[in-house]
């Protein structure tokens, strides 16, 4: 039940305060606007407003992925963390469906990144022709790959760990539900691989007890997909 309750509250807080736009809102009510007045010229009017929205979406999703669920493992759970899959132990188990997810992937990324939907989409942070890639884009990466860090943490650690003395094998598929509603908004063939994914990167956590592969994974194919779109849109050459 706890589980339960907390990962609505956490993709609830995820989902309403990742919009800055909602922040700003929230400041003015509570009598805060100056503050709301700076927050809204970091996000809209500044010369580096494109690099600090997805930073700023990135770090809610990344404290709210981790703050309740540490806290309820910590000080309610009184668990250890290796329970939810934080463990390296294990981590290599699966590397043979790793690799073969990957080898899946590279053609499919090939193949999307030329259409529109995708280049709209990625990378999150819009990186201007003729642009250098560093220092923005680096940082931008190292905030997403610890943004999916914490995804895994909450989804293939806290729910599916959290839930499969309840439900056992089952549970994955508990988890799979929430994990591609998050993906409402992108687009429908990814949403739709969101489900294959959940199941499959579930199934890897569940045998292995951690969660690591699946940081692997997803860190590797959003960085594909981010070189990709960079790549069409002509940002290499």
């Amino acid at each position: 039940m706890l589980v339960c309750v907390v990962t609505a509250l956490v993709l609830t807080g995820s989902y309403y305060f990742s919009d800055y736009k909602y922040l700003i809102s929230l400041l003015i009510s509570l009598g805060m606007s100056d503050w709301a007045g700076q927050f809204h010229y970091a996000m809209t009017l500044h010369a580096d407003a494109g690099f600090y929205r997805p930073l700023y979406w990135a770090s809610v999703v990344i404290i709210c992925y981790l703050a309740l669920p540490v806290i309820c493992i910590k000080w309610i759970f009184k668990e250890n963390f290796s329970d939810y899959g934080i463990s390296f132990k294990g981590a290599l188990k699966y590397y043979r469906l790793y690799v073969l997810m990957l080898v899946v992937m590279v053609p499919l990324v090939i193949y999307f990144s030329a259409t529109k939907s995708f280049q709209k989409t990625y990378p999150f942070y819009t990186v201007l022709s003729g642009e250098s890639l560093f220092p923005k884009f680096f940082i931008w990466e190292i905030f997403y790959f610890l943004q999916f860090f914490a995804l895994e943490f909450l989804f293939r650690g806290f729910i599916l760990h959290g839930t499969k003395h309840r439900f056992g094998f089952y549970a994955i598929f508990f988890m799979m539900v929430p994990y591609c509603m998050i993906h409402f908004g992108k687009p429908m063939l990814e949403t739709i691989a969101a489900i294959i994914a959940g199941v499959v990167l579930g199934y890897m956590s569940l045998k292995s007890r951690n969660i690591w592969l699946g940081v692997f994974v997803h860190c590797s194919v959003a960085l594909m997909m981010d070189v990709a779109a960079l790549f069409r849109k002509g940002v290499f050459g």
